[in-house]
């Protein structure tokens, strides 16, 4: 039986959130306690969200609730993402596979927030 482990949407956020920790390691030291810990709690909430909005697939509008709040921290994540290359921190190309990952997320977000009855369990 499958889990939220083994949902596309899981393992695309979370493989987003560890390439995004490992690209903010090259963020200067002052940006600590700010904009690398923001961007990294952001990209983290991501697939915690998900997981768990799959376990309260039960209730739609507690799951649609997840998935919109999964996509919020999704969309907060590319604005993290736009500072540091604003800040030239990092580059567009070095947040281009970051930032496809995050949009394709957001697809599939969006399209469980719009149809939950696809994706939810009956009562």
């Amino acid at each position: 039986m499958a889990g939220y482990e083994d949902m596309s949407v899981y393992k695309k956020a979370f493989r987003m959130a560890t390439m995004l920790f490992q690209l903010s390691k090259r963020f200067p030291k002052e940006e600590k306690y700010s904009l690398t810990d923001q961007v990294r709690r952001a990209s983290r909430a991501v697939s915690g969200l998900y997981a768990e909005g799959y376990r309260k697939r039960r209730y739609p509008a507690h799951f649609v609730l997840r998935m919109t709040d999964a996509d919020g921290e999704n969309t907060e994540t590319q604005v993290w993402l736009a500072h540091a290359v604003a800040c030239e921190y990092v580059t567009a190309e070095d947040i281009k596979p970051i930032r496809a990952l995050s949009d394709a997320i957001g697809r599939m977000l969006g399209d469980m927030i719009l149809h939950p009855e696809r994706y939810c369990k009956p009562k």
